[in-house]
């Protein structure tokens, strides 16, 4: 019997299951991936975020895999620039890739006491009375087991099984409305987080581990059947839109193949009910444009570690910290979902919206 099993051990799962180990809890955490491994992500983590592996004790192992920091990251909507960090910053932020990251998140689970078993497969909840008692599973070798729990945490991305199993609800929710792919780019001029939003795409360029830069381009979703054609061609079509970026990427080589979706719809969905929690993308998404997707799973995991342990310890009822958890998770994310949502309609923000997106981000780096 645990007191929680976390079903998904990357960027939300992970560190809760960190954080509730060193609270004292008996943790499980389970993942059909085995680390380290890659994942479809924008790799950006932003000095709120940065902080955050600053205060878990794991910013220098992340930054001790070689990747580039401190960075300078200068976001361009429809034609002018804003600095959100600059290099020279106390925090600013880093865009490691997910195969270094994840596997030093899972290694910090155990670390603090968590067992993590890796290669397993969630099947479904166990369930008593309609309240989520467990899970059941099966590992490599092929045997279904089942494990109980006090609460059972779905962090299991997007498309979580966990959220569909406990019928969890959805609200505020958007088609999704564009499409992209990434790659890397070895020998490109890059130092830092370029993002170029306006003509009707967001391109983006991130400096990452093993000396590589990542690439990506967002368009809108009815471009994609275009856009999975002749992917290559979109993207210097794209390139050429933005001045010099043509020039420094054809300078680089692509060392890995691309990877794209056009399956970007928002969402926040009730993260908690009797037996059960979300986390991460488990329990909010919206399109990765800003790259905000690792910070919020990473400030998911603090919030709701401490809404268990509130609830756990009798501090309060648990129902009442989850919902806190809930109410705070949506404070903190309403006004850049609503601006992505808007952004990303056309990706050709008008003016209004663009000096009121420029003038936010302005703000929050001159906070930071």
């Amino acid at each position: 019997m645990y007191d929680v099993i976390v079903v998904g051990a990357r960027c939300a799962g992970s560190p809760l299951a960190m954080l509730l180990a060193k609270k004292g809890y008996n943790v499980l955490a389970v993942d059909r991936a085995t680390f380290p491994s890659d994942t479809m992500s924008t790799h950006l983590i932003v000095p709120d975020g940065v902080a955050r592996l600053m205060a878990w004790g794991l910013f220098d192992a992340v930054r001790a895999t070689g990747c580039p920091y401190p960075i300078a990251t200068t976001i361009t909507i429809a034609g002018s620039a804003v600095s959100v960090a600059d290099a020279t910053a106390d925090v600013t932020s880093i865009c490691p890739r997910r195969s270094v990251l994840d596997a030093i998140l899972v290694d910090a689970a155990r670390a603090a006491g968590a067992e993590v078993r890796e290669g397993f497969f969630f099947e479904g909840v166990l369930t008593e009375g309609g309240t989520v008692t467990g899970i059941r599973g099966r590992g490599h070798d092929g045997v279904t087991v089942e494990e109980r729990a006090r609460i059972v945490v779905g962090a299991d991305g997007r498309h979580s099984p966990v959220a569909k199993a406990v019928g969890a609800t959805e609200y505020n929710a958007v088609p999704g409305h564009t499409c992209g792919y990434y790659s890397y780019y070895r020998g490109i001029e890059c130092s830092g987080t370029e993002a170029y939003i306006g003509d009707c795409q967001a391109l983006f360029l991130f400096a990452t581990n093993d000396g590589l830069t990542c690439v990506g381009m967002e368009r809108p979703v009815g471009e994609f059947a275009a856009f999975r054609a002749d992917i290559e061609g979109t993207l210097r079509e794209g390139w050429a839109r933005v001045p010099g970026v043509l020039d420094r990427v054809l300078a680089g080589e692509r060392v890995e193949k691309y990877s794209g979706t056009a399956d970007l719809s928002g969402f926040y969905r009730k993260p908690y009910g009797p037996g059960w929690a979300l986390a991460g993308d488990a329990g909010y998404y919206r399109d990765p444009v800003f790259g905000q997707g690792i910070n919020d799973a990473f400030r998911d995991a603090d919030m709701l570690s401490e809404a268990i342990d509130a609830g756990f310890s009798g501090r309060e009822p648990l129902a009442e910290a989850l919902a806190a958890f809930e109410q705070g998770r949506n404070a903190a994310t309403n006004a850049i979902y609503q601006i992505t949502n808007l952004l990303c309609s056309t990706l050709n923000p008008p003016p209004e919206l663009a000096m009121m997106i420029r003038a936010g981000m302005a703000a929050g780096a001159a906070k930071d």
